[in-house]
Parts: C-alpha cells; sequence; structure tokens
C-alpha cells in the first residue's frame, strides 16, 4: 500500500465520522474481519486486502478513494465554540463530517479556480446592545443591503466570501461558525431545522465572525449579542417600528405573518424583538408565550414555516458546472457529492 498512514488516519476518520466503534464496523461488514484487525488498520500496523478495502468503503459509506486521499483540511481546526451539550462521539462525528465536506468544497473550488479564500467580513468591536445594533447596520450599509428583507441569506454569506455548509445533526446542534486551516470562515447549519431557523442561525454565526467582544463580555452574553445581531440583520428596529408603531398592546397573528413572509424571520423572533425594542410589555410577551404553551392550534400556527426554501448551493454547483466542462469525470462528481454515478446522470441533464 502506497502511504499506510494517510490509510489509517482516514479509516479512523470515517469510523468516527459514522459514530461507529470497531465492534459496530466489523458487525457491518458482516464479521469478515476482526475488532483486532481493525485496530492494526487504524495504527498503521497493517494493511487491509482490496477485498476488505471494499468492505470498509460500503460499511462506512465513503468512496475507495477517500481512503487514500492525503488531507487537507486537519480536523483539529474545526473548533466548537462552546462545551457543546452533544455526547462527545458526536461531537466527534459532526467534526470530522464538516472536515470531509471542507475537504471536498475546497477540491472542486480549485478544480474550477474559484477559490473564495478571503472572505469579505469586517471585524467590529462591539461590548453592548447599542454597539451591536450599530454593528448590524453598518455591515447592512456595507453590503449596500438597504433596510428591506434579506432575499436569501445563505447565498449573501457565500458571495462574501464564507462558506456554508449544511449537515445532518441531532436538534440539540443548531449551529457553528469556525476559521478553518488559519484561512477559511465557514458556516455549519443544521439541514434538518426549518427556514426561518437556519436564516437566524446563520446570521447569529455571522455575529460570531464579525463581532469582536471584550474578555468581560462572558459566553452566555456572547450567544445574546449574537442573537440581537442575527434579529437586527434580518430585520432592522427601526423597520419593526415603522411597521407596528412605536408602542402596541396587541399584535394580530395576520401582522406577524405578514413581516413573516416578507423578513424571512419567524413569529416567535418577530415578538421577542417587539418586546426587546419597546413596543409591547413585558406582560404581553408573558401572555403570548403562556397561550402559545397551552394552545397546541396556536403554537402550530405561530411555528408554521412560510418563507421559501433556502438553502447552500455552491458547492454542488460548482461540481456540476466542472462536470459541465469537462473538468472532472462522472465518476468524480460521484465521489465529491457521496453519490451513485446514475443519480449525477440523471441530474446532469445538460441543456
Amino acid at each position: 500500500m502506497a502511504d499506510l498512514s494517510i490509510f489509517s488516519a482516514r479509516l479512523k476518520s470515517a469510523r468516527n465520522m459514522k459514530g461507529l466503534s470497531m465492534d459496530d464496523l466489523c458487525a457491518s461488514m458482516g464479521n469478515i474481519v476482526s475488532k483486532m484487525a481493525i485496530s492494526k488498520y487504524e495504527n498503521g500496523q497493517l494493511a487491509p486486502n482490496s477485498t476488505v478495502i471494499i468492505a470498509l468503503s460500503k460499511a462506512l459509506e465513503q468512496p475507495v478513494d477517500y481512503f487514500f486521499r492525503p488531507f487537507s483540511v486537519q480536523v483539529e481546526s474545526v473548533r466548537f465554540r462552546k462545551k457543546s451539550s452533544l455526547a462527545e462521539k458526536k461531537i466527534k462525528s459532526i467534526r470530522e463530517s464538516i472536515a470531509d465536506l471542507m475537504e471536498r468544497y475546497l477540491n472542486i473550488e480549485e478544480i474550477c479556480n474559484e477559490s473564495s479564500a478571503s472572505a469579505s467580513i469586517p471585524k467590529m468591536n462591539v461590548s453592548s446592545v447599542r454597539g451591536v445594533k450599530e454593528a448590524a447596520a453598518k455591515l447592512r450599509q456595507k453590503w449596500n443591503l438597504g433596510l428591506s428583507g434579506i432575499i436569501n441569506v445563505i447565498s449573501l454569506l457565500e458571495e462574501h466570501g464564507v462558506k456554508v455548509l449544511e449537515i445532518n445533526a441531532p436538534d440539540s446542534f443548531d449551529g457553528m461558525s469556525s476559521l478553518v486551516n488559519e484561512k477559511f470562515h465557514i458556516v455549519i447549519l443544521n439541514k434538518t431545522f426549518s427556514v426561518e431557523r437556519k436564516r437566524f442561525t446563520t446570521l447569529h454565526e455571522l455575529g460570531h465572525l464579525v463581532l469582536k467582544f471584550p474578555k468581560t463580555v462572558d459566553e452566555k452574553q456572547e450567544e445574546s449579542l449574537c442573537h440581537l445581531f442575527a434579529s437586527e440583520m434580518l430585520l432592522p428596529e427601526s423597520e419593526l417600528k415603522r411597521i407596528l408603531g412605536p408602542v402596541r398592546k396587541d399584535i394580530s397573528y395576520q401582522e406577524l405573518k405578514t413581516i413573516q413572509l416578507g423578513y424571512g424571520i419567524s413569529c416567535d423572533v418577530i415578538m421577542y424583538k417587539a418586546k426587546e425594542c419597546g413596543i409591547i410589555s413585558e406582560q404581553r410577551y408573558r401572555t403570548f408565550c403562556i397561550q402559545k404553551n397551552k394552545v397546541a392550534r396556536f403554537k402550530a400556527l405561530i411555528e408554521r414555516t412560510l418563507y421559501h426554501p433556502e438553502e447552500s448551493t455552491r458547492f454542488v454547483s460548482l461540481v456540476y458546472k466542472a462536470l459541465s466542462k469537462d473538468l472532472i469525470t462522472i465518476s468524480k462528481a460521484a465521489s465529491l457529492l457521496h453519490q451513485d454515478i446514475e443519480q449525477i446522470r440523471s441530474d446532469l441533464a445538460l441543456v
């Protein structure tokens, strides 16, 4: 085997990505090898034959070439910002998944000669609510967003060099942002969430990339200020007051629905923002929360997603662009997208 050290590290990464123990992996392979053999493969003490490699590929759902590809992204550079409620095994799986997806993303960027290594996002020193609101206003101005709703948040970040990746993850994982290999700004989203929640999370994570907090701001305060940044980016306070007025006793669902459709922001966030802006009282907001928790039909109405679907498409688009320009083969495209060749042929649909 050309480089046993690469294979052994790749095998361990793929197993962690799937969240499998060595015993689990053996079972998935029909016990054609022992746990001791898997351990020796991962420690670079034994080279598997071609039959075992194919079995590993199927069990771990990775193309064979994955196990022999040199690493271009270090898993250690994918850092969770804070102590997560996820089990350590799941954190390992998510980190490995992110590193793998980033490697494939960087690979297709290089092939298409469309690297976006430098994100055009400023760093702003903030320490207060007012500072965060001013930072959001400055960024909206810098990116020529005006005061209207942002049509596509994910595309906006990708246009400014931030790589947005979506993964399947537990509900307890909202998202994260990180600087990979010390130069690539990335935002990771939970693919399973509603579009309104994804939009808010994307901008919350952007807040962590844009805002620079003093040491006096603790983790909890930082999260709260990034929440504020996200809501201001989605719907500036001045616009909410223009729409609803400076002070209201009650707000109708139809008004919330109109704002939700125009700005891609959830009814829950709108109501919380209305309370924080002083449009409604603390008591009125509390009544809203109590009603939502008590009345299932009202809760379903408030939490219904209405905004048009939004997802990260740049990576997939680059793969099909390279394929249509004959820069890569269908087999390479299948490897990059982790899809079978027939699916790639079907989706290519050249016009």
